[in-house]
């Protein structure tokens, strides 16, 4: 979805004329000879519907199996809208040769631009209260043809996160080891100050590799993991199997990998477990009924359970069902919620608000995105569609959230057209949308399928992201760097230190006309700083639910002027057919007097 240049359907007459397709409806062998067979007959599936519509010709002889061929390739789309087959095209184009939009005739490549929002300062600060003299190095210039140039780093190796000094700007890390190879559509996750990144697709293929960034020593490594059988004999172990669009969530000491698309998909969504300290895979066996195995959902950790909304599954057909696992007894529970859910879609992003609200945001179809928030109370099981404040966030499909407190960062994405560039902040308690920062040029943050991680370094919060694909996979990795909580506690204990220096300089006379100095107890001060941030917090949780009480009213009025409009439909039709039976009861008894006038003889049965 996030791809510069053409928009629709001029894109994909570009990308049809490259792929070999002719304006005629001929086929170039020496073009499309660069695909495989099935790639290339899906490309031909893909052309005919857009340009021509469903399949409406008689099926080929047999004895000829290549138009035979062509002709279940383009006869199993069915239906499908066209719009959908042009996008569709140009995706499996894109994951085959994501270069080719560079090679049409007469495109002219954009230039390449840098990130201009992270220019260090000539001079190296000093961070404050501390001896240590942290340096900033010139950061990694990200240009869009990927390539990125070595910066001299190593202090920033050896202090991990905590040398980046920039509040709420996207900064590219510099990382040592050997980077994963670029990827979108994988799965991330954070546990023990390691950033463990699992599967993806790259160029159309799946993956199975695990990597993981030690986000310490800023160093990558790959993980040599195996899948346990159910033998407990370590020898008859197996390789995990490729996947993508998959979820991870970290449990505990070790983390889930959940559904997601696989070369042979089985029937239900598989639970998948890795333990870090074993370095092993295992298949978690579960109970209930499983969902039908996808790709593309959300999957968010609410207590001691996991929520999974939506996907797209192994016929490509969108999904908006709903589905809870308990994670201490490994059970599924299809869920029917009440109120109008979020339509069906898949690449959308999903979290959690005081343990009670389920947060949906964006997504798309096969041919649309969606820029709609949804929420759904855990506790009464109803959707609702909340009035929201602040700006009004652009349609996107393949973003990443990341929840920090009661924020919710939201960044990348695409539109069909482009990269989404600005990262947005929800915040959960007021429903307000803000812009924390904006990338220029066509660089991995403004991609779509990339992932995005909260971690809380030595007190300080970070967000991270890794990987995404623009019309260029990325394996690159940013970080921004929050105004962590202590800088605010540090501010709040300045406040009341003042307050009670005020206060030490009011004193009152005792009775015996002594002096007495009133001062401030600073345990006090703190616990009742506490209380008033706890009330605060339950405050701004209330606010959240009344608002979400306002969205349901909003929509109960609704129905009932409906009813109230279908009701007086009714009364008038009532009347008037009282009214036309009234009339005819009416004619019926006067037949008899206006038969008599004209001569008309009485029926024989009434004399």
């Amino acid at each position: 979805m996030a791809s510069s240049g053409l928009a629709y359907p001029d894109r994909f007459y570009a990308a049809a004329t490259y792929a070999g397709f002719g304006a005629d409806g001929s086929t170039s062998s020496a073009a499309i000879s660069r695909f495989q067979n099935d790639v290339a007959l899906l490309l031909y599936g893909l052309y005919q519907q857009a340009t021509v519509g469903p399949c409406n010709v008689p099926k080929p002889r047999a004895w000829n199996p290549v138009e035979q061929s062509k002709w279940t390739s383009w006869h199993g789309l069915g239906s499908m809208p066209s719009a959908e087959a042009m996008r569709l095209f140009v995706k499996i184009l894109e994951e085959e040769d994501p270069g080719w939009y560079s090679r049409v005739p007469g495109f002219n490549p954009e230039p390449v631009v840098d990130i201009p929002m992270h220019k260090p300062k000539e001079e190296p600060q000093i961070a404050p209260a501390s001896t240590d003299v942290i340096s900033i190095p010139e950061p990694k210039t990200i240009s869009e043809n990927g390539t990125s140039v070595e910066a001299e780093d190593k202090d920033v190796i050896l202090e991990g996160l905590s040398a980046i000094s920039s509040h709420d700007e996207w900064t590219p890390l510099s990382v040592s080891g050997h980077r994963p190879k670029p990827r979108y559509e994988h799965g991330a996750t954070v546990l023990q100050d390691k950033m463990y990144i699992f599967g993806g697709n790259h160029n159309g293929r799946y993956l199975s590799d695990l990597q993981v960034l030690d986000l310490k020593s800023l160093t990558w490594s790959k993980i040599d993991a195996k899948l346990q059988g159910e033998s407990t004999d370590s020898a008859k172990t197996a390789q995990i199997a490729p996947c993508a669009g998959h979820s991870l969530i970290s449990w505990g000491n070790k983390f889930f990998s959940i559904a997601g698309h696989t070369k042979e998909p089985s029937e239900g969504i598989t639970v998948k477990e890795f333990d870090p300290h074993t370095c092993t895979w295992s298949i978690v066996k579960t109970y209930g009924k499983p969902p039908v195995s996808r790709g593309g959902q959300t999957v968010t950790l609410v207590g001691t359970t996991l929520v999974l909304f939506g996907g797209e599954d192994a016929k490509r057909c969108l999904l908006n069902d709903l589905h809870i696992l308990d994670l201490e007894t490994m059970t599924w529970d299809d869920v029917d919620a009440i109120g109008t859910p979020p339509s069906p879609r898949s690449d959308h992003a999903a979290t959690c608000h005081a343990d009670r609200y389920l947060l949906i945001f964006g997504g798309g179809s096969h041919a649309t995105c969606f820029n709609d928030l949804h929420v759904l109370d855990l506790q009464t099981m109803e959707w609702s569609r909340p009035k929201q404040q602040g700006l009004t966030p652009s349609p996107r499909a393949g973003h990443a959230g990341a929840t920090v407190g009661e924020n919710w960062y939201i960044v990348g994405g695409g539109n069909n057209k482009s990269g989404v560039s600005e990262t947005l902040v929800l915040n959960m308690s007021t429903l307000t949308w803000s812009v924390v920062s904006t990338v220029e040029g066509r660089v991995p943050l403004a991609s779509e399928g990339m992932t995005l991680v909260h971690s809380n370094y030595n007190g300080n919060d970070y967000l991270i992201t890794f990987g995404g694909y623009n019309g260029r996979y990325s394996n690159e990795v940013y970080t921004l760097s929050l105004k962590s909580n202590s800088q605010s506690t540090v501010k709040e204990e300045t406040v009341a230190e003042n307050t009670s220096r005020v206060l030490e300089r009011d004193v009152e006379i005792s009775q015996d006309g002594k002096i007495r100095e009133i001062a401030m107890d600073s345990a006090d001060a703190e616990l009742e700083l506490q209380a008033v941030r706890g009330q605060l917090a339950a405050e701004q949780s209330r606010c959240f639910k009344l608002e979400v009480d306002v969205a349901e009213l909003r929509q109960k009025l609704q129905n009932m002027d409906a009813l109230e409009k279908e009701v007086e439909l009714l009364r008038r039709q009532r009347a008037a057919s009282e009214q036309a039976a009234l009339e005819a009861k009416q004619r019926q008894s006067s037949g008899g007097m206006w038969g008599w006038l004209v001569g008309t003889p009485p029926d024989k049965s009434e004399s």
